[in-house]
């Protein structure tokens, strides 16, 4: 028997969940100071083998700590037989094993110097949007995980 079924995906991007001046405040009285703490953290963490899954979590969180920008999310709704359904989930992510050899080769040295230039960015009024938008991109350039 076949069912009749049609989904509605919606992407809802995390960056714009508080508004842009918020963000901005959170940044100037608190991110930049707290992302720094987090980003050292999590280098120090990642030094380790025991310590690796949580410095890479802390790192994947950075724009939620610098910038309060959430992930973004995916609502999908699906209507079958009359009923209709909602979920949210995350984004599709890459293969866990394809993101380890990534951080391993690439994604540890890369982020670093990526997480620098866009405090740098960051520091300057000019230049800030680019540091925060890059702050958003962290995580796939750390772990390629979709954020």
């Amino acid at each position: 028997m076949a069912t009749n079924s049609n989904s509605e995906y919606i992407y809802m991007p995390g960056g714009g969940a508080l508004g842009c001046l918020v963000s901005i405040l959170w940044f100037i009285f608190i991110g930049w100071w707290a992302g720094l703490i987090a980003i050292g953290i999590a280098w120090l963490l990642n030094i380790t083998i025991i310590g690796l899954p949580l410095g890479l979590a802390l790192l994947n969180n950075i724009p939620m700590i610098i910038a309060l920008q959430p992930p973004t999310r995916v609502v999908v709704t699906t209507q079958e037989a009359g009923n209709i359904k909602t979920f949210t989930s995350g984004l599709n992510q890459i293969h866990i094993v394809l993101r380890t050899v990534y951080f391993l080769l690439i994604g540890w040295w890369f982020s670093a110097l990526w997480l620098l230039i866009a405090y740098l960015f960051s520091a300057t009024i000019i230049l800030m949007p680019i540091g925060l938008l890059m702050f958003r991109f962290a995580p796939f350039v750390t772990t390629l995980k979709r954020y």
